[in-house]
């Protein structure tokens, strides 16, 4: 028979050929003439098996689909796939590359021969990942995109591990381009459904990776919308991208053989022999047993199928001959309990429900693609009252733990600072114990949680009257603290202008708040709030307490004035008092004397009259010595100053 690969002979053609070998080969036998060499009817015969193999495969290939997936594959293995794996993997990533809405179907055929021939799976699986490879350094999309896909269903499919998937979108997203993150995002669409139940932190690395992306803003607009749609699907769960839909979920995953084969694997061959013609010299003895492994294979299957619907005929018999005997009374040996009239409340001591809130608050604020998104989420929450400063502290710890600090928070406490007055007063309290705690944070920390709360102030969201627990001088600051007060007076200096933070810091009615801050009490707390704001570039600010520090030598001598004109007043309350009380003494004692002796009385009272009048005078005479003395001391002092003048 003449050699025909690589041609299309019809089915009569062939037909006709095979009678006319017959027919010559059964002349030459009785003619005594050679018969052919068995090496040229062998390699004839295996090509012939070759040419019909790979048309088997195919044609199965290409009519696969969710309803006749059951049936393509008991094809399949009635040929010959250990001979024809080379083939079968080339035929499945050609019509992949080709139709990729049907990879779901291919992944599902591949898995149900994966788990009697691991030897084809592997296969598929090395060449998927050397195409990558090649055409992640090509910059190849199409390509990229395609074998990406299929990688994402064989993970779904757990004939791979979803560490090759996280190194996948590792690669795409080390060094971003428009065209790796659209991959990165199509193929976490894919397989998320999976890796999210497999490896969750992973998962939440990689979408924090993508927030990050986001809001650098260094790709298309396409793309960020594409990154957009992701955390939407996310959010959702993943319903509209299942790992496995039903119909195409044939294999059990802990009968599955997973292949733990990472990106950078080294030693994957394609093996690339495999898909072309070549002689086997146990052409017959492998045939023979690929027959009995088919056997088996199929054998197992219809065997399984009888025994199931024999089982279950004889088992719906059983069951229902013996369900009675065998099921015990649920209510057999209970004993009925009256109901208490007092029910004892179990109290969760803990704090389960806390922790549950603060989970949920933080997968809230972390998952959330805008900031009102983020705040309707929250608000629906309906967070009891006494239990907001867990929304405040985890809203503050999750900006401070950003590398810089993202409006998007600042957006988030603005809302809720203007929805309810409770919200003001929450974060009142938390901005008094984060700046008594502001030494705790690192210098990154500390600037975003300043810029966080200089946001809310600037937006007159929270009242500036929060700022009355600021107090700026040597005593009662440090270093920390110093630097918190220096970026959040910028950040509201830079949104406001400093004109008019002037104006607000200067308002009359907002003076008490402001005392701390702008100390007036003593001169050396002034001269340092004056230094601290002219050092960090704000100087305007100060006008007020130059001022004040301009005339204070002349306050202190109106208050020194003040107190001696008070101490005075004081002296002579005292002594008007005392000659009170001894005029009172003396009349009780006159009283008291005998009503005979009255020119005694007389004169008695005559000596009181004349008692009374010294009185006044000796006050005055007091003062006079008091003046007299400092003017004694005035004179000493001065002369102690000529000497020392002199002296010099």
């Amino acid at each position: 028979m003449a050699t025909t690969a690589g041609l299309y002979v019809p089915p009569w053609k062939k037909k006709q050929m095979a009678e006319e070998a017959a027919k010559a080969n059964a002349a030459n036998a009785a003619n005594g003439a050679d018969q052919p060499t068995p090496s040229t009817s062998s390699r004839s015969l295996q090509l012939e098996t070759w040419s019909a193999l790979q048309k088997s495969i195919n044609g199965i290939v290409n009519r696969v689909n969710p309803s006749n997936i059951k049936q393509m594959c008991a094809l399949l293995f009635s040929s010959n796939l250990i001979r024809g794996r080379g083939l079968l993997a080339r035929s499945l990533l050609k019509a992949q590359q080709i139709s990729p809405s049907f990879t779901s179907t291919y992944a599902s055929l591949l898995s149900v021969i994966n788990t009697k021939l691991p030897e084809t799976g592997e296969l598929v699986l090395s060449r998927l990942i050397l195409n990558f490879r090649r055409s992640y350094k090509r910059r190849d999309k199409s390509l990229a995109l395609s074998t990406s896909k299929f990688i994402a269903h064989f993970v779904n499919q757990s004939m791979s591990h979803e560490l090759l998937s996280l190194q996948i979108l590792t690669l795409l997203l080390s060094n971003p381009t428009s065209d790796s993150v659209e991959i990165a995002v199509q193929f976490t669409k894919e397989c998320g459904a999976y890796v999210l139940e497999a490896s969750p932190k992973g998962m939440h690395a990689i979408m924090e990776r993508f927030r990050g992306i986001l809001h650098e803003g260094e790709i298309d607009k396409r793309v960020q919308f594409e990154i957009e749609r992701l955390f939407a699907v996310r959010k959702n769960g993943f319903k509209e991208y299942p790992s496995v839909v039903e119909e195409l979920d044939l294999v059990e995953r802990d009968e599955q053989i997973t292949f733990e084969i990472g990106l950078d694997e080294e030693g994957l061959e394609k093996e690339e022999g495999l898909d072309v013609f070549r002689e086997d010299p146990d052409y017959e003895e492998n045939e023979k047993l690929w027959g009995k492994i088919k056997r088996e294979i199929l054998g197992e299957d219809s065997d399984s199928d009888t025994e199931d619907s024999s089982g279950s005929e004889s088992g719906s018999d059983s069951d229902s001959d013996h369900s009675s005997a065998s099921l015990p009374d649920p209510t057999e040996g209970v004993v009925a309990v009256p109901p208490t009239p007092h029910t004892q409340k179990i109290e969760d001591m803990s704090e389960q429900a806390l922790v549950n809130l603060r989970r949920t608050i933080y997968l809230t604020i972390m998952s959330s693609a805008g900031f009102e998104e983020c705040c309707h989420k929250l608000a629906k929450m309906n967070i009891p009252d006494g239990r907001e400063s867990e929304l405040v502290n985890m809203l503050i710890e999750c900006c401070s733990q950003e590398r810089t600090f993202l409006r998007y928070y600042g957006l988030i406490a603005q809302r809720f600072c203007l929805m309810r007055r409770r919200w003001q007063e929450a974060f009142d309290s938390s901005f008094k114990e984060n700046y008594d705690t502001i030494h705790r944070l690192e210098t990154n920390k500390l600037r975003n949680v300043a810029k966080l709360f200089a946001h809310i102030m600037h937006t007159d969201a929270l009242p500036w009257t929060s700022l009355e627990h600021v107090r700026l001088n040597e005593d009662d600051t440090t270093s920390s603290s110093r630097i918190f007060v220096k970026i959040l007076v910028q950040e509201m200096a830079e949104n406001l202008g400093v004109e008019k933070l002037r104006e607000r810091f200067e308002n009359p009615l907002m003076e008490v708040p402001f005392s701390g801050m702008f100390p007036k009490d003593e001169p050396r707390n002034t001269r340092f709030a004056i230094n601290f704001f002219t050092s960090i570039g704000l100087g305007p600010l100060t006008d007020g307490l130059r001022e004040h520090l301009k005339n204070a030598p002349k306050l202190i001598m109106e208050k020194a004035r003040k107190e001696q004109e008070r101490i005075a007043l004081l002296k002579a309350e005292m002594s008007s008092s005392e000659s009170d009380s001894s005029s009172s003494s003396s009349s009780s004692s006159s009283s008291s004397s005998s009503s005979s002796s009255s020119s005694a009385s007389k004169k008695k009272s005559s000596r009181r009259r004349r008692k009374r009048s010294p009185s006044k005078s000796e006050s005055e005479s007091d003062e006079e010595e008091d003046t007299r003395d400092k003017e004694r001391k005035e004179r000493r002092e001065k002369k102690k100053r000529r000497s020392r003048s002199n002296s010099k």
